[in-house]
């Protein structure tokens, strides 16, 4: 999946778990902490999506959404602590997408960032890779044009797979990632799901890497059958 985010966040802690949730999401990910070096990243790089916080160094939030909404329309989301209704109104009279007010779930960040890269185009309704297709909004997955009789947690742990390529997601990720953060279960519930995914596949495309997690198999997701 090829989108790129940039994330201006200058409280360290938050700025590297939402880039690290985005990137076991599956989207490329840029931080910066001041408002001045993202400015100039904007200027030298094309991203899908822009998250900035309001309160930051040099330039602040809402001087860098001006000076992006002279050069482009790319989706920003603003993320920050300031939660008035006049800060709000500020943000959207310049142009901002979202607003989301801190703290606040990873889950519903990742959903809100789909929600504008859907809307943007940026985020195509259909996952290809090689013989397995996957339709996120109606949920069903085929391969070679056979629909699979797949479970909701199935599809989403083949989803999480497929978009990420030959990256591996380890189990923790896995856990986090579908069953949220909060859910006390084990790596032994993975286990179970991808063993159930495995018997439902043509082919197996999910390669173990043992102590650690799982990946697509690329090169056999690609194969054509003989």
């Amino acid at each position: 999946m090829d989108i790129t985010i940039l994330v201006v966040e200058d409280d360290e802690h938050i700025g590297k778990a939402v880039k690290a949730f985005l990137q076991d999401a599956g989207y490329q990910t840029e931080l910066y902490a001041d408002g001045n070096t993202a400015l100039q990243r904007a200027f030298e790089q094309i991203y899908q999506l822009v998250i900035l916080d309001i309160m930051l160094p040099g330039k602040n939030g809402i001087e860098l959404l001006k000076d992006i909404r002279k050069q482009s329309d790319v989706p920003v989301l603003m993320m920050t602590a300031l939660c008035e209704d006049s800060d709000q109104i500020t943000a959207f009279n310049n142009l901002a997408d979202d607003y989301m007010i801190k703290p606040f779930s990873m889950q519903i960040l990742l959903k809100r960032v789909e929600a504008l890269l859907r809307r943007s185009g940026a985020l195509q309704n259909e996952i290809r890779c090689g013989g397995l297709t996957l339709y996120s909004e109606s949920y069903k997955a085929f391969w070679e044009g056979q629909e699979l009789a797949l479970t909701v947690r199935e599809f989403d742990i083949l989803k999480l797979l497929a978009m990420n390529g030959n990256r591996v997601i380890t189990h923790e990720s896995l856990l986090n990632k579908i069953w949220g953060f909060d859910y006390y279960g084990c790596e032994g519930t993975v286990h179970t799901h991808i063993k159930n995914l495995r018997a439902k596949l043509p082919v197996n495309i999910i390669k173990t890497i043992r102590g650690v997690g799982y990946t697509i198999d690329e090169e056999i997701a690609r194969r054509q059958p003989s």
